[in-house]
């Protein structure tokens, strides 16, 4: 054949069926017997032909494709998660477009208009960057969104967590099980409902168990950060027994810090526990006991609930907290007859 673009008429005429037959084949979830996509494929592998998404999408009016606003990938739960969440969408007939978004109200608000631009049929937000303002204008511009693996305290924005605050109750119990007394904490980012969660969880436990915080941080969810939060909270000699970080990727700079730094025995000197149970948490290096994000559920529940809010506008937004165990493994303390269900 030339190098011209076959059209869905010549698909049509040589498989012997009509041109909105060919479209329902290459429509996703558009019904249409085996048969008949048996013969529009095998006709259209024939002619070379593929169909124009750009050309279907005016017609249609969607575009099949979900925005993603993401503030970081350093965080190894977010490529994990994205993986993940591409795949699932694709099942659906869906594709991501990535904009990575800043950590300022102002270029966050020129990024997302630029993803608006683009005239995706939905929206995920797994960046703490954009405010409740910045999301709510995409939902009044008709583009569902739905946080990922973030809440905010607005009820007219769907959202997908881990139950943040049960995991924060959980680290604490099994540390208060362990015997420790000196108990740290170094957090998130405090705009952040996930972060604040975990840590008022956590919080409410240790009281419960009559005792309370002797140092806590702000890690801002940053290597760094933690880093220098951990020199600081680590320096004396009358250092905590135990910390509980916000999320993995601080945790594992915290353990750098205490062992290649302070020379500190993790688990004999600090127990260290993180959230997310990422995949270098296993890892020997620092086989990190932790919370574990179901980040399968949550990916799943995240695209039905925004495959929801695409075919019904007008549905009610919801919240969607989902449990996760607490991973045991090298890098605290482990209490005398504890399981996996706890003592």
């Amino acid at each position: 054949m030339s190098g011209r673009r076959i059209t869905s008429v010549e698909v049509a005429e040589l498989a012997g069926v009509s041109q909105s037959a060919v479209s329902r084949v290459f429509t996703p979830g558009a019904s249409v017997s085996p048969a008949m996509k048996r013969r529009v494929l095998e006709a259209a592998e024939s002619l070379g032909y593929r169909p124009n998404v750009l050309a279907r999408s005016l017609i249609t009016g969607r575009t099949r494709m979900i925005g993603l606003a993401v503030a970081y990938l350093d965080n190894q739960f977010y490529p994990e998660a994205i993986e993940r969440l591409s795949r699932a969408l694709q099942d659906e007939g869906y594709h991501i477009l990535i904009f990575m978004i800043p950590n300022d109200e102002e270029e966050a608000a020129r990024t997302i208009q630029e993803l608006m631009d683009y005239q995706v049929d939905g929206l995920v937000m797994a960046s703490v960057a954009v405010s409740n303002t910045l999301a709510q204008r995409c939902a009044d511009a008709g583009i569902p969104v739905v946080l990922f693996n973030r809440g905010q305290d607005d009820s007219r924005l769907s959202q997908v967590t881990s139950n943040n605050r049960a995991g924060g109750r959980k680290v604490a119990e099994f540390l208060l099980a362990g015997g420790h007394r000196r108990i740290a904490h170094i957090s998130g980012w405090s705009e952040a409902t996930t972060g604040r969660d975990r840590s008022s969880g956590f919080r409410d436990r240790l009281a419960a168990g009559g005792q309370s915080l002797v140092a806590e941080a702000a890690g801002m969810y940053d290597r760094e950060t933690a880093m220098a939060a951990a020199r600081q909270m680590f320096a004396g000699r009358d250092h905590p027994d135990a910390v509980f970080v916000g999320n993995d990727h601080m945790a594992f700079a915290v353990m750098d810090v205490l062992r290649g730094e302070l020379g500190l025995s993790v688990p004999d000197d600090v127990s260290v526990v993180g959230y997310d149970d990422t995949a270098v948490a296993s890892w020997a290096a620092y086989d990190l006991t932790t919370i574990r994000q179901p980040a399968n559920r949550m990916v799943a529940e995240t695209v039905a609930t925004m495959m929801s809010r695409i075919a019904n506008p007008d549905e009610t937004p919801k919240k969607t907290e989902i449990d996760g165990p607490l991973i045991v493994r090298g890098s605290a303390r482990i209490p005398k007859g504890w399981t996996d269900e706890g003592l």
